[in-house]
């Protein structure tokens, strides 16, 4: 395996280093948030030998007392640490394992002589609470597993794209996930679900109240079964209850919250294009990591390949920072109204195969009823591209690696 530079996120720090913010990668759990801010301590010592840095990761054991102290006992261990008179970068890996961990943030950020990066795995770092101390301080790159493009790299598989996609969606981009897949898919399996576990145990069950834990996995199971489809909790809970499975929407609200706050899904709103308006039911959810779909269900990749591209397209419009809805047009539905950093928007559409005339119409419909002239890209993995009436067909795989 190769090593691979999270250049995206990399560029993200070189442009932040020495503003006056606290720089804070989110992300779920071992998608390389540590490993990203030790390839960027490498930089910095590669500008300067000499550089100042503390490197602190609270689940490390030489560091793990500090979860028991108190954010001013910490403060102070950092503080006694900084060398003077020099700008001294700090780190620290899960910051959420300190208590009032907001506080030792603020407290850093107004030393004169710090320069601050954290990493943190739930949601409550940049919670409306959080946000309102940290206003105007903190920065939030918010770092993914491994796109298709890091997943080659990483791998080696360039000469045969198509087989690689093909393990890509079997593997997910998890970096240890795919280095273990070179000693067998088990390993990889057996992996995903501790990875998983440890999410439950650490990120959720700890700070969540989960009245059943079979109910949970079952609310899980269900949006991991129903990527890409748009879905309520009145709807998990109504089809639950068909199966002998007990449970209210309310309940499903709040588990589904959880995943959210762990990084496990994304909730993605649904936007009427032509009243121009965000609309506040029937979201659509997407898994951060398409081997979580194979470590808990035991999917096989030919089923549901349309949503399970979709799942991966998703992934990478969040990874080039787009904003993302889903867009609704008349009675019909377009996956993706998606708006850059300049305030382009495009709508996109994704199908696995649009060689049957019937799918090819039913993919343009919704492009066709709107009257606006933004950009409109139709994704599938036929190798074939083109246009109709100015909407561009383009191959996922030409896109994705982009």
């Amino acid at each position: 395996m190769q090593t691979v530079l999270r250049s995206q996120y990399l560029d993200v720090l070189k442009v932040l280093k020495d503003k006056n913010l606290i720089k804070v990668a989110t992300g779920v759990r071992r998608c390389g948030k540590s490993t990203l801010m030790s390839q960027f301590q490498d930089l910095l010592r590669a500008e300067n030998p000499e550089v100042a840095i503390i490197d602190i990761n609270i689940d490390m054991p030489d560091f793990r007392f500090l979860a028991e102290k108190s954010w001013k006992d910490v403060y102070d261990f950092i503080v006694t640490h900084l060398t003077k008179d020099v700008t001294n970068y700090v780190f620290i890996d899960e910051v959420q394992n300190v208590k009032e961990f907001e506080k030792l943030l603020e407290g850093l950020y107004v030393h004169p002589n710090i320069d601050l990066y954290v990493t943190g795995s739930n949601a409550y770092l940049l919670s409306s609470e959080l946000a309102t101390l940290l206003t105007g301080r903190a920065y939030e790159i918010h770092v993914l597993p491994f796109s298709f493009a890091e997943f080659v790299r990483f791998t080696g598989k360039s000469n045969n794209l198509d087989r690689a996609f093909a393990e890509y969606l079997r593997t997910g981009g998890f970096p240890e996930a795919v280095r273990l897949s070179a000693d067998g898919y088990q390993f990889t399996l057996d992996y995903l679900q501790m990875v998983f576990n440890t999410i439950f145990n650490n990120d959720i069950s700890a700070r969540r109240s989960i009245y059943s834990e079979e109910s949970y996995r079952e609310v899980v199971n269900f949006l991991v079964d129903t990527i890409g489809s748009t879905i309520s909790a009145t709807n998990i809970a109504n089809t639950l209850k068909s199966h002998k499975k007990p449970i209210d929407n309310k309940t499903v609200s709040k588990y589904i919250d959880s995943l959210v706050e762990s990084y496990l899904f994304y909730r993605v709103k649904r936007y009427d294009i032509k009243g121009k308006q965000h609309l506040a039911t029937q979201e659509k959810y997407y898994l951060v990591d398409l081997g979580f779909r194979n470590a808990l269900l035991g999917k096989e990749l030919l089923s549901d390949a349309g949503h399970l591209l979709e799942n991966v397209i998703y992934l990478e419009l969040k990874r080039r920072n787009h904003q993302i809805w889903i867009g609704k047009t008349n009675n019909l539905e377009v996956d993706f109204v998606v708006r850059n950093n300049e305030g382009f928007t495009q709508y996109i559409q994704v199908s696995q195969t649009v060689q049957n005339p019937d799918t090819l119409a039913r993919e343009l419909a919704p492009f066709n009823s709107i009257a606006d002239h933004h950009e409109k890209l139709l994704i599938t993995m036929d190798f074939d591209t083109g246009t109709y009436n100015g909407i561009k067909k383009i191959n996922a795989i030409d896109w994705l690696m982009a």
